[in-house]
């Protein structure tokens, strides 16, 4: 063994009669290994929240939706579908049709008013429809009603408990178009007029999903089928396409280039432009990552100096005794610099496997639960990404390396006679 990191062991994990620098040691390896396992499940909720907000986010809508300008209904058409799914990075594209309406539940029997909630009624295909009540539907029910009478409908989980109702239960829609929202704003049309214009249906609650999006989400869109709202509001029209691409990292040039290829009065946006401020609170979250390796990295740096200069005061009379055998002061240091890199890699292999135990631990047994209204998610989300380990261990190493400096310095620069009679 090399006779440096031999003595520079022996300083560091071995006691001396009267002094007790292996507690020391040990004090500061926990520190260390306290503060490693901090950040690195710091680092391990935040990306997990993002990543978990993010993809939920994704999933309930699609990647990039294709619209008319003023949000005007046109006429479905297989060439521009076929355009779209023609285009560089497309994976699918599947025609929708959204309207705005107010619902309302029957009276409750004990004669209060029912609940009245604004909603927006998305229809889609079958497809798209089994594949998102697959994911996120927690209650259905058979049709018992002969097809045709009422309008099927799957409620986000938060709206029926908003509204009070069950699968199975009946729900009144009232619609207006655009041109009679107009006329009630500029106060153009009568009563009459406005009653007459109102697309009154009935729907049956056929399902309820719950995505964990409430705000916005569960608690406004109910998903419809997209022949049956055709077929009773707007024959033949569409809103637009939902659009799934291949590659999110090219999700902006790919909604450019499909502007761009269909040309007015077309026009495309992402799911990242559509929730901007949901995405940007995100990346916020994430932003906060440098600081908190910072700030672990100094409470290391200042642990693993205080540590040496306590062991270059208990090792004087060793240090000067080294010395006058004829050891070299850049040894001196080079012993010093070692029990630094020993006891910084022991509190780093410490501190990552406290994290990853507890990060396991937590993703078993989901012991740490959160307000969904809230957050968007139930329970703690952590992400075990290896590079996190990696980074975090590395700064930790080299910034108590790069200041172990100060201490071994002191010890080098220690003369025999002096530290010999301390």
């Amino acid at each position: 063994m090399n006779p440096v990191l031999y003595i520079a062991r022996r300083f560091a994990f071995r006691e001396r009669t009267g002094s007790k620098p292996a507690f020391i040691v040990l004090a500061s390896v926990i520190g260390i290994a306290v503060g490693t396992a901090a950040l690195i499940l710091t680092l391990s909720i935040v990306k997990g929240f993002a990543g978990s907000v993010e993809n939920k986010l994704i999933s309930f809508t699609s990647h990039i939706q294709l619209r008319q300008s003023d949000e005007e209904y046109f006429s479905e058409s297989r060439y521009v579908q076929r355009r779209i799914s023609e285009s560089s990075g497309i994976a699918s594209a599947a025609p929708f049709l959204e309207k705005s309406f107010i619902v309302r539940s029957r009276p409750a029997k004990n004669g209060s008013r029912s609940p009245v909630k604004p909603v927006l009624l998305k229809g889609i295909s079958a497809d798209e429809r089994k594949i998102f009540l697959k994911r996120y539907l927690v209650d259905e029910k058979k049709a018992t009603d002969p097809p045709g009478n009422s309008i099927s409908l799957y409620l986000g989980k938060t709206l029926a408990e908003q509204l009070k109702v069950k699968t199975g239960e009946k729900l009144l829609l009232a619609g207006l178009d655009r041109s009679t929202k107009e006329g009630i704003l500029d106060g153009n049309q009568d009563i009459i007029e406005l009653l007459s214009s109102l697309d009154l249906e009935t729907g049956t609650i056929k399902g309820i999903y719950d995505t964990g999006l409430q705000e916005g989400f569960d608690d406004m869109v109910i998903i419809g089928d997209l022949d049956e709202m055709q077929q009773r509001f707007h024959p033949g029209l569409i809103s637009g396409y939902d659009i799934q691409v291949k590659d999110l990292q090219r999700i902006e040039a790919i909604s450019r280039n499909l502007a761009e290829k269909l040309g007015f009065p077309f026009y495309t946006f992402t799911v990242f432009e559509r929730y901007a401020n949901l995405f940007e609170w995100l990346k916020l979250q994430k932003n906060i990552s440098p600081l908190l390796i910072i700030t672990i990295s100094v409470v290391a740096v200042f642990n693993i100096i205080s540590t040496l200069l306590v062991l270059v005061i208990e090792k004087t009379r060793e240090i000067g005794m080294l010395i006058a055998l004829g050891l070299e002061p850049a040894k001196v240091s080079l012993i010093f610099l070692g029990q630094s890199l020993l006891i910084s890699l022991a509190g780093v292999a410490a501190g990552s496997t406290i994290a990853l135990s507890l990060s396991l631990f937590e993703q078993r047994f989901h012991l740490i639960t959160l307000p969904e209204k809230s957050y968007f998610i139930k329970y703690v989300p952590l992400l075990i990404d290896p590079m996190d380990y990696l980074a975090v261990s590395v700064s930790v190493i080299m910034l108590t390396m790069l200041f172990a400096f100060i201490p071994a310095r002191i010890a080098a620069t220690l003369k025999p006679g002096t530290a010999l009679t301390a």
